[in-house]
């Protein structure tokens, strides 16, 4: 556990380097004897790979490693919620791409894209947390997939537009955002699968 959050408050120093200064920085990363994972812009030891190349202004590479990045919390969060870890990455992927500070023009917020009101539902009390979010927004896509028998369509349909506009067309919404959705991150799990 200790080495964990060492991992994930050495993300996090990562993360705020690369937004804060928007500046070409290649990242190294090794792994150390008892499991630590160090990362740097500047390898001062031996053992260090290179990670990832940053250029000025282009944050989507961060995103791209996304996957790598917060793969530990999708997996607990799977294996707590019972919900399929290629699910959680699509979800993540489709909506927001792996970008912890995304915020929708609607309000939806964090990795999972959780509406304040959603949050305030499953105690998630900082959204752009890696994994409060991750946890959160699986506990809610397993609500939504209960409810919905298994119908991943539904569900995430659901989960996109809400359970009343799901409820209103007795289906998936006639919105084209929504349909997009669904087919966006059921693309993404076939691909994962």
């Amino acid at each position: 556990m200790k080495t964990f959050s060492i991992f994930v408050a050495a993300v996090f120093f990562l993360i705020n380097i690369i937004y804060v200064n928007a500046a070409t920085a290649d990242i190294y990363m090794r792994v150390g004897k008892n499991g630590t994972v160090y990362f740097s812009n500047v390898p001062v030891s031996s053992g260090y790979n290179l990670y990832m190349r940053t250029r000025r202004n282009d944050n989507n590479n961060l995103n791209n490693y996304g996957h790598i990045l917060y793969k530990n919390i999708i997996l607990k969060a799977s294996k707590e919620y019972n919900v399929s870890s290629k699910l959680i990455e699509a979800v993540i992927k489709a909506e927001s791409e792996y970008n912890i500070r995304a915020v929708s023009d609607k309000g939806a917020e964090g990795l999972m894209q959780l509406m304040p009101q959603t949050q305030r539902t499953l105690d998630v009390t900082n959204p752009f947390n890696p994994s409060q979010n991750i946890y959160g927004g699986t506990e809610y896509l397993k609500s939504l997939i209960v409810r919905y028998r298994g119908n991943l369509p539904l569900a995430l349909a659901a989960y996109n537009a809400g359970n009343k506009a799901v409820k209103k067309y007795g289906g998936i919404p006639p919105y084209d955002e929504t349909r997009n959705y669904v087919n966006k991150v059921m693309d993404y799990y076939k691909e994962k699968r």
